[in-house]
């Protein structure tokens, strides 16, 4: 490369750095937003609470829906991870934890199925509902396997055996995946190993599905 070429590379790069500088600057600035939605995903995306609470503060409606996706704003802060941003919308007394994405997944659930324990606990404590119609974030939580976090949903008395549309229960969810210490978590606490779901599937059939690929062993009583 030519050193002309390389002072041109260096110097777009330059700009493009100032450029992001300037940006997170501007919305780091909380007098500095016009108050679009534009502007409040950015915050969110950024992860720059200051300027999330002041949008808030102003009137800004803590449910906005992403107009790209169709994420309520908590959806859109949790799958982005901008967990400064999520705890600034949980402030808000206006905020709906209910509030779906366009599959129907509540951000309870998308939480639990990123494994993000801090969000799970905060949204419980909250007031967030474990429990309904259909998929649950106990299922999700399940199907990552994570103990802690399936741990926090029945405190919260998720009902242990809820059933999907087509009536596959948390246990399924684990038993499918090969997560064992799940499975056994389960069990424990009194999930139904009989249970069958519409196509007359059972925990156990699940987990010689997952050995029939994985070629690892999955106990299911």
């Amino acid at each position: 490369m030519t050193t002309k070429k390389t002072l041109a590379l260096f110097s777009a790069k330059r700009r493009s750095a100032l450029l992001t500088l300037s940006l997170a600057i501007m919305l780091a600035t909380p007098m500095s937003f016009a108050g679009s939605y534009e502007d409040f995903f950015k915050a969110i995306q950024l992860d720059l609470a200051p300027s999330v609470e002041a949008l808030l503060k102003r009137g800004f409606d803590p449910d906005t829906i992403d107009p790209i996706r169709s994420d309520p704003a908590l959806i859109y802060a949790i799958r982005a991870d901008a967990k400064k941003s999520v705890v600034a919308l949980l402030s808000s007394p206006k905020i709906n934890l209910e509030a779906k994405a366009k599959n129907g997944d509540t951000a309870l659930m998308i939480a639990a199925f990123k494994e993000d324990r801090k969000i799970v606990a905060a949204l419980l404590d909250k007031g967030a509902e474990p429990n309904r119609p259909g998929w649950t974030a106990l299922h999700y939580a399940a199907a990552v396997g994570d103990i802690e976090i399936i741990r926090l949903l029945l405190d919260k008395s998720a009902y242990i055996d809820a059933e999907s549309p087509n009536k596959t229960t948390p246990l399924m969810m684990a038993a499918s995946r090969g997560h064992r210490e799940a499975i056994v978590f389960l069990l424990k606490e009194g999930a139904d190993a009989s249970l069958r779901n519409s196509i007359g599937m059972n925990a156990k059939d699940f987990a010689k599905k997952f050995e029939d690929v994985s070629h690892a062993p999955v106990n299911v009583p």
